[in-house]
C-alpha cells in the first residue's frame, strides 16, 4: 500500500520546492555575480553595519571599540582591509588606516556625504573605497573602509546574506502556507472518500438495499459511489441467480433421490445396502444444499432476541436419539442464558450441523458436549478424532477443513449462518484428542427471550 495522498503531495511540493530555490539559487549568483559595483555597495553597507555594533554611548559622549569578529579583518596589519570611524566634525573614533587612507578615503576637514563609493579596479576579487553615514541618537558617525583582493572573501558573505534574507526565507514561508493550504485542501476533498470507505467497510452484503449513499458527494466521487452501487446490484442480481439454480436443482433432485431409494430397499443384496449408504450421503448433502438455499434468501430485517441455552437445550434433547443411536454420548452444560439477536430456526439448524458431524466423524463412541458461554457463544465439543489443519483439502476454500468423508457443505451452511448472524465459526483442536467448533456472536445489549 502506498503512502498516504497528503503526505505524497506534501513530498512532492517540497521537492518541485527545493529545485525551484536550487533554480532560482543559480538565477541570483548569475546575475549578482556579473554585476560587481553592485556587490560592492551590498559589502559596504554590510560591513559599515557589522562596524556600527561597536559604538559604545556614554551619556551625550561616543566612544568606539572595533568587534571581536572584526578584529582579523581591521585589526591586523596588510590583511587588505582597512576602515576609519569619524564624527561628522572630523573627530577620529577608530582607525586602522595605512597609505590606502589618505589615497581613498574623504579628507577629515571634508564635511562628508551620506553616502559614497569608488570602485578601485573592476572584476573581482572586490577591491573598493567607501563610506556612509549611520545616525547614532542626534549624532551622525561617518564609517569609511577600504578593500583590495579581498581575501577573506567578504563577497561569499554579502551572497549568503542576500539568499538568506531575499529567497530563502520568503520561499520558506511561502513553502509552509503553500504546505498547510494543500493539505487542509486535500483532507477536506478526501473527507467525502473516507466516508464513503468507512460506509462501504460496513455495507452487509446479504442486506438486499446495501448501498452507498451518494447525497452531499462531489460530483466524482458521487461516480465513483455509483459505479460501486452499479457493482453490488450485479452480484446481488448473479447471487439471486445462483439461489435460484441452487434451489431448483435440489427440489428437483429430491424425488428421483427417493425413487432410489425405494427400489434400491427391496432388493437384497449387500451392495444395495453400501449403496443406500452412499444415498444417505448424497440425500444429506442435497437437504443441505436446500438450507443453503433457504439460508440464502434470509435477512435480519425479522431478526428477534434468541436465548442461546434454549437454543442448546432443545437441540441437544433432539438430537440425543440419534447420537445415542450410533453409539456415542451428548450433554448440554448451560451457563447465564446469553442472548443474541437472530433467527432461531437458523441458529439451531447451525447447531444440527455441528453435532451430526461431531457424531459422523467423531469416530465409535464419540462424547459430545453442547456449551454456551457469555461471549456470546456456543460451542460443540467432541473427544472424537479431531482434524489437521495443516492437512486439509487444496480444493477447499481458505480457513475450511473436511473431516474423513464429509462433503464439505455443511461446514460452509455454519459459517454462513454465522456471518448473517454477525459472527463467526472458530474451530480449534481440544487436547489430547476432539474438535471445538463454536459459533462466536458480537456482543450486544438484549433482554434474552426466554
Amino acid at each position: 500500500m502506498r503512502a498516504p495522498l497528503g503526505r505524497l503531495v506534501a513530498l512532492r511540493i517540497v521537492l518541485f520546492a527545493a529545485l525551484a530555490m536550487l533554480a532560482q539559487l543559480v538565477a541570483v549568483l548569475v546575475e549578482y555575480g556579473s554585476d560587481p559595483e553592485y556587490l560592492s555597495l551590498l559589502a559596504l553597507e554590510q560591513e559599515t553595519d557589522a562596524l556600527a555594533t561597536g559604538l559604545v554611548s556614554a551619556g551625550t559622549r561616543l566612544s568606539y571599540q572595533l568587534p571581536p569578529d572584526l578584529a582579523g579583518r581591521y585589526g591586523t596589519e596588510a590583511s587588505g582591509y582597512v576602515a576609519r570611524v569619524r564624527t561628522a566634525s572630523g573627530v577620529v573614533l577608530f582607525s586602522h588606516c595605512d597609505a590606502d587612507c589618505i589615497e581613498h578615503f574623504l579628507p577629515l576637514e571634508l564635511n562628508p556625504p551620506t553616502f559614497w563609493l569608488r570602485v578601485l579596479s573592476p572584476g573581482y576579487p572586490l577591491s573598493f573605497a567607501g563610506g556612509r553615514i549611520i545616525e547614532r541618537g542626534d549624532q551622525r558617525i561617518f564609517f569609511e573602509i577600504a578593500m583590495r583582493g579581498d581575501t577573506q572573501n567578504v563577497v561569499w558573505e554579502v551572497l549568503g546574506d542576500e539568499v538568506l534574507d531575499h529567497m530563502v526565507l520568503p520561499m520558506s514561508l511561502t513553502l509552509i502556507f503553500v504546505l498547510g493550504a494543500t493539505l487542509i485542501s486535500i483532507r477536506a476533498a478526501l473527507a467525502p472518500v473516507t466516508a464513503a470507505a468507512e460506509q462501504a467497510e460496513r455495507l452487509d452484503p446479504l442486506s438486499p438495499d446495501a448501498r452507498l449513499e451518494q447525497a452531499g458527494m462531489p460530483r466524482e466521487i458521487a461516480q465513483l459511489a455509483g459505479a460501486v452501487n452499479r457493482s453490488y446490484a450485479r452480484t446481488r442480481e448473479l447471487m439471486e441467480a445462483q439461489k435460484l439454480f441452487t434451489s431448483a436443482i435440489a427440489h428437483e433432485i429430491r424425488t428421483p433421490l427417493a425413487v432410489i431409494r425405494l427400489e434400491l430397499e427391496r432388493i437384497d443384496d449387500p451392495a444395495a445396502r453400501r449403496t443406500l449408504g452412499e444415498l444417505d450421503e448424497l440425500t444429506h448433502f442435497v437437504e443441505q444444499l436446500v438450507t443453503l438455499a433457504r439460508l440464502e434468501a434470509s435477512d435480519r430485517s425479522g431478526f428477534t432476541p434468541v436465548a442461546l441455552d434454549e437454543i442448546g437445550r432443545d437441540m441437544v434433547a433432539t438430537l440425543a436419539p440419534f447420537v445415542y443411536a450410533r453409539g456415542g454420548r451428548i450433554a448440554f452444560e448451560e451457563t447465564d442464558n446469553p442472548g443474541v439477536p437472530g433467527n432461531a430456526a437458523l441458529l439451531k439448524d447451525a447447531i444440527r450441523n455441528l453435532i451430526e458431524n461431531a457424531v459422523r466423524h467423531g469416530g465409535p463412541g464419540v462424547s459430545i458436549v453442547v456449551r454456551t458461554d457469555d461471549g456470546p457463544g456456543i460451542a460443540v465439543i467432541d473427544d472424537g478424532r479431531g482434524f489437521d489443519p495443516a492437512a486439509g483439502d487444496p480444493h477447499d476454500a481458505p480457513g475450511h477443513y473436511r473431516r474423513a468423508g464429509g462433503l464439505g457443505i455443511g461446514l460452509e451452511i455454519i459459517r454462513r449462518i454465522a456471518a448473517l448472524h454477525g459472527g463467526r465459526l472458530e474451530i480449534t483442536r481440544v487436547a489430547p484428542r476432539g474438535t471445538q467448533a463454536r459459533l462466536a456472536f458480537a456482543r450486544e445489549p438484549l433482554t434474552p427471550a426466554r
